[in-house]
């Protein structure tokens, strides 16, 4: 086998972003390494500037159902500020984080308590009323303008992941289609995108991606196997410090493929019950412990789709709109997501409220952190992305669209001023915020859907 460069393989030649290992059927994409910088180090990246080629990436996590308010939002403004209860978890990533207060969809203020604020959280247009047949959001998400932009340049324009399957009916209290709640991510006014909810299968994406159409014994063969004997002969050429950023990445792809099987070998062994089963005693379909597992995996893929670059615009919904995630699994909690949610400002409730916002916080962290352990360049992959979180309402309680919960992770190749929890003044639209992304993301864009101006404050 030999290592596939774009580029003379002399050993003083960069090594191609795009350089992929091959064997038997696999490519797997590689992540930053000092080997793919130019001999001389630009006058960008000596003034401690993203390069014009470094790759920039966005993500976008939806969480449902609003936060418990009190907990949430911190006291003091600027750099100097302290986190509150529910954000506590992003201690470590403080440094490269935006909390933003008094952000709004306006276009989503009416109509029901969750869809028009689900499926108009990226679009930040209002959704026609629908019981179905005319499902229409009147607008693109901002990751798909994203993806307009930088699509071309990777294997996947963008990457949608949720955990819930698609919601179908009516909600009959509303008047709306359920499915308007199972989307954020929108290709055009009629087209939701659909989401990959398996794990197995994003994986699958990943790192086969250029090879769509082979057979399910080699799909089956772990891909490591197919490429190790490309990655030794590359290590031959890389220094010191990039062998160990290829062993730490190799290491890391191992790690999520031996979890995917883990996950697996339960349903492949042969078991018998030592008791005959009784129908009232089948526990719930919502498996607590397969749920958390899964949104690891998922924030997994998030992560290693942006080290290897194989996408760089990727949207994910902790659940669906009016979710019911039963979340007793947290200690402390006993009911669903969207009934704690009602609180009626009830003290018990309230309590369990803020330990989900605050579990959701920590997998939100989870993230920045473990994109923060990629080195790319002088930086990091964190440092090279921007992560947006965020709710379509602020308390699920009272269904309220003003001031709500807006976090942004990441630096943007050093177009986003972090480390700030900016106030803006009431009913600033959410939009200008998205103006403020794309723009940083290199589409030139100023303005988006019913955004007044670029968010100040927000580019470096």
């Amino acid at each position: 086998m030999n290592v596939y460069l774009d580029d003379d393989t002399n050993r003083q030649m960069p090594l191609s972003r795009r350089t992929l290992l091959r064997g038997a059927g696999a490519a797997l994409a590689l992540p930053w390494l000092e080997a793919m910088m130019p001999g001389k180090v630009s006058a960008a990246e000596s003034e401690g500037k993203a390069p014009e080629d470094s790759p920039l990436r966005m993500a976008a996590l939806f969480v449902p159902n609003g936060v418990r308010q009190d907990m949430w939002t911190p006291e003091a403004t600027g750099r100097d500020f302290e986190l509150t209860p529910t954000l506590e978890p992003l201690a470590d990533v403080k440094d490269q984080l935006l909390v933003l207060t008094n952000l709004w969809n306006q276009a989503s203020n009416f109509g029901d308590g969750h869809y028009v604020k689900c499926s108009g959280f990226l679009t930040c247009t209002t959704i026609n009323k629908s019981l179905g047949i005319d499902l229409n959001c009147n607008g693109r998400s901002m990751d798909q303008v994203a993806a307009d932009y930088s699509g071309k340049l990777t294997p996947l324009p963008s990457l949608e992941l949720g955990i819930d399957p698609v919601t179908t009916g009516v909600d009959t209290n509303v008047g709306y289609t359920r499915v308007y709640g199972s989307h954020i991510a929108w290709s055009g006014p009629t087209s939701p995108l659909a989401r990959e909810l398996n794990p197995h299968l994003v994986f699958d994406r990943l790192f086969r991606a250029g090879n769509p159409n082979k057979g399910a014994a080699q799909r089956d063969r772990l891909l490591l196997d197919r490429v190790l004997e490309d990655a030794d002969q590359l290590k031959h050429r890389l220094g010191a410090a990039d062998r160990q950023r290829m062993e730490e990445y190799l290491q890391s792809v191992r790690s999520v493929e031996k979890r995917l099987q883990n996950q697996d070998a339960g349903g492949a062994k042969q078991w018998q019950p030592l008791v005959k089963l009784d129908r009232q005693n089948r526990p719930p379909e919502q498996r607590p412990d397969a749920y958390v597992e899964q949104v690891r995996l998922m924030l997994d893929m998030i992560a290693l789709a942006f080290q290897t670059d194989t996408t760089r615009v990727c949207t994910f919904m902790f659940g669906n709109a009016v979710s019911g995630r039963n979340f007793s699994f947290l200690d402390g909690v006993s009911g669903g997501h969207h009934d704690t949610s009602h609180h009626q400002n009830n003290e018990d409730k309230l309590r369990q409220y803020q330990l989900i916002n605050r579990w959701h916080v920590e997998q939100y962290a989870y993230l920045l952190g473990k994109l923060r352990s990629m080195k790319e360049r002088e930086g990091t992959v964190l440092d090279n992305s921007m992560i947006l979180y965020g709710s379509g309402l602020r308390d699920g309680n009272s269904h309220n669209p003003h001031n709500l919960p807006i976090l942004l992770g990441g630096s943007g190749g050093g177009r986003i001023a972090t480390g700030q929890h900016l106030s803006f003044g009431r009913d600033t639209p959410l939009a200008n915020l998205y103006a403020a992304m794309l723009n940083a993301f290199g589409t030139g864009h100023e303005r988006f859907a019913d955004s007044t101006g670029i968010l100040p404050g927000i580019l470096a």
